[in-house]
């Protein structure tokens, strides 16, 4: 839980700057400096920033003001500050327009990761890539093509997970490694990446924004199209799934 509360936290403290310089000596007895001197316009622009990077949207005029109140008091200080971010990204507390502070950054999670691997395709659209594959499993059923039927079967499925991901997530039933992966493995990825070449470059891409190196390119297509076993990233694999896995748990 701890992981995900701080996901963008390295992030979101960063968009904050101070008028002071870094000194890179370590310095005995150098003790935060104090905040109180930081003009107003300045600490409102860091929240609206943590209000629109965590939630996607501004501070209303009454939250801008009562978060204000609460850094002042505190002297802006880290502990503020991060309480103030794990606020946005945990408070369950019923909000018109949001449901809740929690529900509205799961949510933005789950649509700022559509956006960069799904190219922001709205669930509307998923679903109907859904039923245009549940009409062919229809069709299989009917043909008594069991093979196609199946995988079919599965392909319908994926694009349910895809949706229920952000629920998931917010619940704790999955960690952000379950969420990138039923993004990576679903038809509407495949057909974004088409065949096993592009799929392969665009995984590396979006996990550690980089490509394949040509060993880990070859070994990958290997294991994605032919179900081949490869060593990929140190560790064995012999699928998609388990090629998928390796790259989620993968320390890069």
């Amino acid at each position: 839980m701890k992981f995900k509360q701080n996901l963008l936290l390295f992030f979101s403290l960063s968009c904050f700057f101070l008028s002071c310089k870094k000194d890179p000596k370590l310095i005995p007895n150098n003790n935060a400096p104090y905040y109180a001197g930081i003009p107003t316009v300045k600490v409102h622009n860091y929240i609206n920033r943590l209000f629109i990077d965590l939630i996607g949207r501004e501070a209303l005029d009454t939250e801008l003001a009562a978060e204000l109140a609460v850094l002042r008091a505190n002297t802006l200080s880290i502990g503020a500050r991060e309480q103030l971010i794990v606020k946005l990204q945990t408070n369950d507390s019923y909000l018109v327009g949001d449901s809740s502070y929690k529900y509205a950054y799961y949510n933005r999670f789950y649509e700022i990761t559509k956006a960069r691997l799904l190219e922001g395709i709205p669930d509307s659209d998923i679903l109907s890539e859904k039923g245009l594959i549940d009409f062919d499993i229809l069709k299989d059923s009917i043909a008594g093509d069991s093979v196609s039927f199946q995988i079919r079967k599965k392909q319908s499925q994926k694009l349910v997970e895809v949706i229920k991901a952000q629920a998931y997530y917010r619940m704790d039933s999955i960690d952000i490694r379950g969420v990138y992966a039923r993004m990576l493995d679903n038809a509407i990825y495949d057909k974004i990446n088409m065949n096993t070449f592009n799929f392969v470059r665009a995984s590396f891409s979006n996990l550690f924004f980089r490509y394949p190196s040509q060993s880990e390119l070859i070994a990958a297509y290997d294991i994605v199209e032919y179900d081949a076993p490869r060593i990929i990233l140190g560790k064995s694999a012999q699928n998609k799934g388990e090629y998928i896995n390796v790259l989620l748990n993968s320390s890069e």
